[in-house]
């Protein structure tokens, strides 16, 4: 009977180390991500004459929001149609040279984690917003997994926290800043009922012009989990979820909303998109 005894205590501590080692994996690939490779060979693509063209890049090494991914490139494909664009999409960072990025009017990062692109990559993105391009940001875009600190400042403009956990997906009531450019909230109600993954940042955005927001004290913004204890906090009543900014010539656009496949059904959520890439287009 010791022995058995023995045995399952053996068990059970094994578990318990496999559990806490698993989670901590979990963790450092959500703030870090796993770079297997950096694609460095450039891509045959075939421009359309006369039709503005917008890169949708989706590779993650982070966490990946895969069912969101999925359902938004069917999107962005019949917008493409509607407005005459053309869309190329892709997850290999090899696009991201300084030849063919000046061909794309706008650039989006559809919920793109970790690091993504290498050190010249990086580079050849921001001088094409800085002479200008546009960058847009789909929410997992946002996220603290990314380490480049131009990325941070320029599209963001603040630093990523955490998310609701219990709940994790909460309705809220996103209403439009009239402040704001008049592209981006063209055809808009002034609000809208949206339910999604609100992120959460250490402070207000920077040096950005608000889009819409929420009121940040009617959703629980408590993002404690396991060892983590001091994430019970959010952004306050007036707590922003899209913004925009002027980068040297270019653009940089971001939505922190965006999180599952439902919210690209969501006909305002869609129509606030088409509104940023006309922005960044025109």
């Amino acid at each position: 009977m010791k022995k058995i005894a023995k045995l399952i205590l053996y068990g059970l501590f094994g578990l318990i180390v496999l559990l806490v080692a698993s989670a901590g994996l979990f963790i450092y690939k959500v703030k870090n991500g796993f770079p297997v490779s950096y694609e460095t060979e450039h891509p045959t693509i075939h421009f359309p004459a006369n039709q503005p063209a917008v890169l949708l890049f989706s590779k993650t090494t982070g966490y990946r929001h895969g069912e969101s991914i999925d359902a938004s490139k069917p999107v962005f494909r019949q917008l493409a149609k509607r407005n005459g664009w053309f869309v190329y999409e892709t997850e290999e960072g090899g696009v991201f040279n300084p030849d063919q990025l000046k061909q794309f009017r706008a650039v989006v990062f559809n919920n793109s984690t970790g690091r993504v692109l290498n050190d010249e990559q990086q580079q050849a993105l921001s001088q094409y917003v800085e002479a200008g391009g546009a960058l847009l940001g789909i929410h997992g875009s946002g996220d603290d997994s990314h380490h480049w600190p131009w990325y941070e400042n320029n599209l963001l403009g603040a630093q990523f926290s955490h998310h609701p956990l219990n709940p994790q997906l909460q309705p809220a009531t996103v209403q439009v800043d009239t402040t704001a450019d008049s592209t981006l909230t063209r055809q808009l109600p002034p609000a809208w009922t949206h339910t999604d993954e609100w992120y959460v940042f250490f402070s207000q955005p920077q040096g950005v012009q608000v889009v819409s927001y929420i009121d940040g004290d009617k959703i629980v913004a408590n993002g404690n989990v396991l060892f983590v204890t001091d994430k019970n906090f959010g952004m306050g009543s007036y707590h922003p979820v899209a913004w925009y900014r002027i980068v040297g010539q270019g653009k940089t656009f971001y939505t922190s909303m965006g999180h599952h496949a439902p919210v690209w059904q969501n006909a305002q959520f869609v129509r606030l998109l088409e509104n940023a890439l006309r922005w960044a287009i025109d």
